[in-house]
């Protein structure tokens, strides 16, 4: 089992100690068509049968697996038990929840309303576990709590491997900037980062299709756009991309901008200016304990307070396995985000600290930043843009 899967094991043993559960099961059958979001981090592969992955309040670790899944869980010797079966799961889970939980108690099971990513227990496998479990003093309840700590709370292995995601995608930027000119469309400068990462083995964080996204002038789609094939960087443009790479499985995401043109004009320069006091009001805020919604009224006031609009989307995201990596939110209160925005902040937490504004006729201006949340505030992982690169003409 990797450093990772060891260090995440011992983590939610961790957490049930003083936790309000008697044990947390991952519930799965053959992930390789899809699995749940959290299964990576606590194994290595795939499975194929019902099999069902067991942390208890004492920590110790069981799996109930199919007999043909079980040696290679044997072998990491992170487990202290691997109880296979061939016709059925139900009777060895009974026996191992019997002995290990005498007096019953309370399961956490993944299932969220709010959390995609702690929501990977299907209706069916839940119905399908409820009835494996009739009869039994046993409580499904929500895993929600201990898999936001889980993804959220990073190891100091998945901290490496961000840094040098991070690393990587400024190394990129330097890349674009070198390629970028007047006359290149959109859809050219995505093609070319796509050719720049897979030379090096890079992923990307989010769906590859929309991953850079690319845009250059007033026309340009914001948000989760497409690059265009007609679109071309021009002199007045703000020339701005948002890209994620995957590297050793955990993913940056940050945002870069560049003014096309000799000098950068007074507007571009106040609007880089509004957006930097904004990012920092929200790092200002951003420490443990506080309620994400907190941070991104920080950072909402400080652009309005500019005479900008305000963003239309959360000031902050978790980052981890990917781009967005569930969890707390740093955004309004709004229904969509669900119970999200309300979560408290924890040391050792990435999050991205971003937002933009549109200078008229000149595109949209946006800054991502990468931070981690420590003991007494955070800290930012990425290099800031703190001030407006040219393209030459």
């Amino acid at each position: 089992m990797s450093a990772i899967s060891r260090q995440k094991l011992d983590q939610a043993a961790q957490w049930l100690r003083t936790g309000p559960y008697d044990a947390w099961m991952t519930f799965v059958r053959e992930t390789s068509g899809g699995s749940d979001p959290v299964l990576p981090l606590v194994l290595d592969g795939g499975l194929t049968w019902q099999s069902a992955l067991i942390v208890f309040k004492n920590g110790r670790k069981v799996a109930v697996v199919g007999n043909y899944d079980a040696d290679p869980l044997v072998a990491s010797g992170d487990w202290d038990a691997v109880v296979p079966y061939v016709q059925s799961i139900r009777p060895p889970l009974r026996e191992v929840l019997e002995r290990e939980m005498p007096g019953g108690g309370k399961v956490a099971v993944n299932w969220s309303e709010s959390d995609d990513k702690a929501d990977g227990l299907t209706l069916g496998m839940f119905r399908v576990l409820e009835k494996h479990l009739e009869g039994l003093p046993i409580e499904l309840v929500s895993a929600e709590p201990l898999l936001l700590h889980l993804r959220g709370v990073k190891s100091g292995e998945e901290l490496r491997r961000m840094r040098g995601a991070i690393a990587a995608t400024e190394e990129a930027f330097r890349f674009i900037e070198g390629f970028a000119r007047i006359g290149r469309t959109e859809r050219e400068v995505y093609d070319a980062v796509h050719e720049w990462a897979g030379a090096r083995g890079y992923g990307f964080s989010w769906d590859p299709v929309g991953d850079p996204i690319v845009n250059s002038g007033p026309d340009s789609m914001v948000g989760h756009g497409i690059p265009s094939s007609t679109i071309r960087i021009a002199e007045g443009h703000v020339f701005h991309i948002d890209l994620g790479l995957l590297v050793e499985g955990y993913a940056s995401d940050l945002q870069r901008c560049w003014y096309v043109g000799d000098a950068v004009p007074e507007d571009v320069s106040r609007a880089l200016d509004a957006v930097n006091r904004a990012i920092s009001a929200a790092a200002e805020a951003l420490r443990p304990g506080v309620h994400g919604w907190t941070v991104d009224a920080a950072a909402r006031a400080a652009i309005t307070g500019a005479g900008y609009p305000e963003y239309m989307h959360a000031v902050g995201h978790q980052v981890g396995r990917m781009a967005h990596d569930g969890g707390g939110i740093l955004g309004p209160q709004w229904e969509r985000y669900g119970e999200t925005p309300r979560h408290p902040v924890e040391a050792g937490q990435v999050y991205t600290l971003e937002l933009g504004v549109e200078p008229s006729g000149r595109g949209y201006l946006g800054i991502e930043e990468m931070v981690l949340v420590t003991e007494s505030g955070c800290e930012f992982l990425s290099r800031r843009q703190t001030s407006m690169p040219v393209l030459p003409l």
